[in-house]
């Protein structure tokens, strides 16, 4: 930390510059030839506030490899939005299924209904009916002779 309104200037110092020079093999084993790059980079000196002096390279951020390209939407949110479509025509086709076998079950229910009141009516027009064949067995008595509280036809 450095201290606050001292009232005081920074102390001036000298600034050195420095300038790296290559370094050569000692004993070099096989035949190497130093090249030398094309230029070689200067050293940079920022004064700080404080009134040191740092020196330097200037380095450059190494740039990340390029991400690849993702889609917009990711597959997981599509699969499930191709789901709940699917799920919702489904359910809107069962819907229609369990309402159509609900109206075919009242109308079979009808129609019974119908055959019962026809039959039924059927049935009592004929035993309700005046004249005619009354049905049942018909016996023609032409002499009948009573002996003893007995029937001898």
């Amino acid at each position: 930390m450095h201290p606050q309104n001292t009232g005081r200037p920074p102390a001036e110092r000298p600034v050195q510059v420095h300038r790296p020079a290559p370094l050569t093999p000692a004993a070099p084993t096989v035949s190497l030839v130093p090249v030398q790059p094309g230029t070689v980079p200067a050293v940079a000196s920022i004064v700080l506030p404080d009134g040191r002096v740092v020196t330097g390279y200037a380095v450059h951020p190494a740039q990340p490899k390029p991400v690849a390209v993702k889609p917009a939407v990711s597959r997981t949110a599509v699969n499930l939005a191709l789901g709940g479509i699917g799920f919702g025509a489904v359910c809107g086709g069962l819907f229609l299924l369990t309402a159509f076998i609900a109206a075919l079950t009242a109308f079979i229910t009808q129609l019974i209904i119908l055959a019962a009141v026809i039959f039924g009516g059927w049935i009592a027009v004929q035993a309700f009916s005046a004249g005619g064949h009354k049905g049942g067995t018909t016996v023609n008595i032409r002499k009948a002779v009573i002996k003893r509280n007995h029937f001898h036809g």
